[in-house]
């Protein structure tokens, strides 16, 4: 049989920007594997997340709305496959490495506590008021995330990921950039993602309606989900083709942080969505 992984490692080199990262010139794993006949290291660390168990146990993990009537609010599991989707669409059209921005974003929300943040600010509480090794603790869900395909998953074993795909989930957020472009664009389009499924859900829920949107927001981004996402990512490929940097325009970007900054005021802080808090706790 001939090797397929060779040839995909050719097209690669021969097809995607020169600002790609390619498979075959990954920094490698943390132990060293022999190489597949088939599937470049970025495929085989998205086979890895998928089939890992922390990635099934996302589909019971709630996001916003921790106890909802219905089933179409978000999961996390169903919140990383819109940013894997979102992903590989920007990657595509940007001719980075779509592997491994889909590894990426099929890892990075592994870490993430059951009951959304308020799970996660009851176990950062907990974990300060314990020093270890002389120091305070804190819990950070992207920091969990890289836990569980290092240490956690397989039996203690880890996943065994590459430099790259590791390096994207721990840094998918917070002010550190991932060292890949490919880990830029997962890193937006999380915030794509979220920022609009939380709308949606929000809407559903009763909590405020679409007319009460930020109206400058809505006419730049425009009133629908599918609208408003496809205006970013088109924004986003606009800006960012063969250029070494992942981003939005100004106005594009002032539009995001506006809807944003009205989901905190409106859901994430005060709203309905928050009556479980102290049960979570």
């Amino acid at each position: 049989m001939e090797n397929i992984r060779e040839y995909t490692e050719q097209f690669e080199r021969d097809h995607l920007s020169q600002y790609a990262a390619l498979s075959a010139k990954s920094r490698g794993r943390r132990k060293k594997l022999p190489q597949c006949r088939i599937r470049t290291v970025f495929q085989r660390d998205k086979d890895r997340i998928m089939h890992s168990k922390a990635f099934r146990r996302l589909a019971q993990k709630t996001q916003v709305f921790l106890a909802p009537e219905g089933d179409h609010y978000r999961t996390r599991l169903t919140h990383t496959l819109e940013v894997s989707q979102i992903s590989r669409t920007i990657a595509r059209a940007l001719r980075l490495n779509e592997d491994l921005a889909e590894a990426i974003a099929l890892g990075h929300d592994l870490g993430h506590t059951p009951f959304g943040h308020e799970g996660e600010d009851a176990l950062n509480a907990s974990l300060k008021k314990v020093k270890y090794r002389g120091k305070k603790r804190s819990f950070r869900h992207n920091e969990q995330s890289l836990r569980v395909v290092d240490t956690l998953e397989y039996g203690g074993q880890g996943l065994n990921l590459t430099y790259e795909v590791r390096d994207g989930i721990l840094n998918h957020t917070g002010l550190k950039k991932p060292i890949t472009l490919e880990g830029q664009v997962v890193k937006i389009a999380d915030r794509i993602a979220y920022v609009n499924h939380d709308v949606d859900d929000a809407i559903r829920a009763n909590i405020f309606k679409r007319t009460d949107l930020p109206a400058s927001a809505m006419k730049t981004l425009g009133k629908y989900q599918a609208v408003r996402i496809n205006t970013m990512v088109v924004d986003i490929v606009k800006n960012s083709l063969g250029q070494n940097f992942v981003k939005l325009s100004p106005k594009i970007d002032k539009a995001l942080q506006t809807l944003r900054s009205f989901l905190f005021r409106n859901v994430y802080k005060h709203s309905e969505a928050k009556v479980e808090d102290l049960k979570v706790k």
